[in-house]
């Protein structure tokens, strides 16, 4: 169907949400000419939990449809790499003396996405920073910036309080579950007396590494490091992060960096594919799930394998052992 109406992309609108994470509609801008809707120019993403992205620049959808598709991937990974810049050049204002947006009010100008990574490499970068400040000498360094942590969190929790739309309730309450742990991560650190930013505790979280020259992001955890997909996830809430999670993003990350694959194994109901599906979140990597039966071949998976592998995204198979 998506081929036999590649050339006329409204048709095809229904279909995205089979073949992207979280886009599963795109809104047509104005044709200035005839006073209507365009039917081939694009300027706004919607995703599965209406969420809205805007695009950097309208898309217009021409030529074969698999060729614009494969386009459409790029210009939404180009319009979250801007928006990311824009979204750390902002937030460096957030606890200024003259700063005119604190961070309770700028999460509102940014989608989920943004807004939770922003707040994740700021976490990173200051929390590096108190580290090294302790590793010089400033014994109360970290102490300082659990203060400044208890703070925000306090923040965004009396904003919950508020009276907010089903998308911002879902973005804050996203936000408070990273800001919990985050908190508990310094806190830790303080407890366990640690040196500075070279232990253990502090290299075995998810931490996340702007590159201004590039617009990129490099995310490390413990040996393996990589740079963030810009696939765009939505607005869909993230797990809370315990020990064990932390164990199994290390376990699946040190897989990939040995060029392995990661089995989590457990009771039923434990947040197996849960896990994995948040891990590929925080990545931003597109990341599909398949339960497996006894009905697939070798021919089945061969078909699943040749498609993660032109597409880059990461397969998760349910109950594995069936097959």
């Amino acid at each position: 169907d998506m081929l036999a109406n590649g050339t006329n992309p409204p048709k095809i609108m229904p279909y995205l949400g089979d073949c992207y994470d979280a886009l599963a509609n795109c809104k047509f801008v104005d044709d200035p000419e005839t006073g209507q809707k365009s039917t081939k120019t694009v300027n706004v993403m919607v995703a599965k939990d209406k969420e809205q992205c805007p695009l950097v620049a309208p898309f217009t959808m021409e030529g074969e449809v698999e060729n614009y598709l494969n386009q459409l991937t790029e210009a939404m990974q180009h319009s979250l790499k801007s928006l990311m810049s824009d979204a750390c050049d902002s937030a460096a204002m957030w606890d200024q003396p003259g700063g005119n947006l604190p961070r309770e009010e700028w999460l509102f100008k940014y989608n989920c996405q943004n807004g939770l990574t922003t707040t994740q490499i700021f976490w990173t970068a200051e929390t590096t920073a108190a580290l090294e400040e302790y590793e010089l000498g400033q014994e109360d360094a970290v102490k300082k910036y659990l203060l400044l942590c208890n703070d925000r969190l306090n923040k965004l929790i009396e904003l919950v309080l508020r009276e907010l739309s089903k998308n911002d309730r879902v973005k804050i309450i996203t936000l408070i579950t990273m800001d919990v742990h985050s908190r508990d991560v310094v806190d830790k650190c303080i407890v366990d007396k640690i040196e500075g930013p070279g232990t253990f505790l502090w290299q075995q979280q998810l931490r996340f590494y702007w590159q201004e020259s590039t617009l990129d992001c490099a995310i490390k955890i413990c040996d393996f490091q990589t740079l963030y997909f810009y696939e765009w996830v939505g607005n869909t809430g993230r797990l809370v992060i315990t020990p064990l999670t932390d164990r199994c993003y290390i376990t699946l990350t040190m897989a990939l960096r040995l060029f392995l694959g990661g089995a989590p194994a457990g009771p039923a109901g434990t947040g197996k594919t849960e896990t994995t599906k948040d891990l590929a979140r925080a990545f931003a990597i597109p990341c599909y799930v398949f339960n497996c039966s006894d009905q697939m071949n070798f021919q089945t998976m061969a078909d699943i394998f040749r498609g993660l592998a032109q597409t880059g995204a990461w397969g998760c198979f349910d109950e594995f052992n069936r097959i």
